[in-house]
């Protein structure tokens, strides 16, 4: 029987089964004699349960003991058949669609013939995962990942750390960007020993990165702006150079992701941190978007602001805007002389 039943039973009950399966058979009077409670209600739950069941040849009221595996098959029983049924209802409709297989691919072949349907909207969270499941599992050369946000969710490593592992274990070659901001999430840097170890390559980037994964040079995957879970799925040559390009460009102006930040380097990129926030104040962005470009916590933007503005001396953002600004150019010029 299933544990949860198991443990569901009463006292008395338990106590019903012990002396049970000490005899052979007994009857209601016996049981209540000997336990010294009314035993009727513990037979009903036992008998219930599939504990118990009339004894052979020993009339209506002769009750015997049933093995808790059997008990098991019994009540397990009809949930065995409806499981059964599932899958074979399963099996019926993955045939009925994997029979449209033909008529997609030949679709999808005369699609890329006509040049139309080398960009993709795909709207669906779910659809998005699977899509790119499928994606890494036909990947047999390289695959460049960008993710800026910095630390990455836990349950999104944990869905793709398998995923990751096989990749690399077949031999793809894998490289990955993130934001500096990254590596002060201890999740995503347990992430990155692990694949790392596998021969993966993580480098980071202050701001500047677009979210997009490019398979093999042939697919490309990019976030769409203001549509979460939603991605654009690129099969157009000139745009997956494209988005190679960008992320090569990136990729040699970033630092190799290390699982243990010491004080210089934290250091080191709490400086250059604090360069792009005075840069991107220059340019008058808002805290909530300087935060999310830097993938980190609106507060902790607003912290690194506050400490710029008292070291410029700034009484409000319109005037750290104004002294951050770079000077005007100077103007050449433009008489003939004497």
């Amino acid at each position: 029987m299933p544990a949860d039943q198991a443990e569901a039973l009463s006292p008395a009950a338990r106590r019903l089964y012990a002396y049970a399966a000490e005899r052979h058979a007994f009857d209601a009077a016996e049981a209540t004699e000997a336990l010294g409670v009314r035993a009727a209600a513990a037979i009903t739950e036992l008998a219930a349960a599939h504990l118990l069941q009339r004894a052979p040849g020993g009339g209506p009221d002769r009750w015997s003991a049933v093995a808790p595996r059997a008990a098991a098959a019994r009540a397990l029983a009809p949930l065995t058949q409806l499981v059964r049924e599932t899958h074979d209802e399963m099996d019926r409709l993955r045939g009925r669609l994997e029979a449209l297989v033909p008529a997609y691919e030949a679709g999808t072949a005369h699609r890329d013939l006509s040049g139309s349907g080398r960009l993709e909207l795909v709207t669906d969270l779910g659809a998005v995962r699977g899509l790119i499941a499928e994606l890494v599992a036909a990947c047999e050369r390289e695959l460049l990942t960008s993710q800026p946000g910095g630390g990455r969710p836990l349950e999104t490593l944990e869905e793709s750390i398998g995923r990751d592992e096989s990749l690399l274990a077949r031999g793809v070659r894998m490289r990955t960007l993130y934001q500096h901001t990254a590596r002060y999430s201890r999740p995503t840097a347990a992430y990155v020993e692990r694949v790392t170890a596998l021969g993966a390559q993580v480098r980071t980037l202050g701001d500047g990165l677009m979210r997009m994964l490019v398979f093999d040079d042939h697919t490309g995957l990019m976030a769409v702006p203001d549509r979460s879970g939603a991605a654009l799925v690129v099969r157009e040559p000139n745009v997956v150079h494209f988005m190679r390009g960008a992320f090569e460009r990136s990729w040699l102006g970033a630092e190799p992701f290390p699982t243990t930040v010491s004080p210089e380097a934290a250091r080191s990129i709490s400086d250059e941190l604090r360069q792009t926030i005075v840069r991107l104040l220059s340019e008058g962005l808002e805290d909530k978007v300087i935060a999310r470009r830097l993938g980190m916590s609106e507060r902790t933007c607003q912290r690194h602001i506050a400490e710029i503005m008292r070291a410029i001396g700034a009484k409000s953002r319109f005037q750290a805007g104004y002294l951050l600004a770079p000077p005007p150019p100077v103007a050449s010029g433009g008489g003939t002389g004497d």
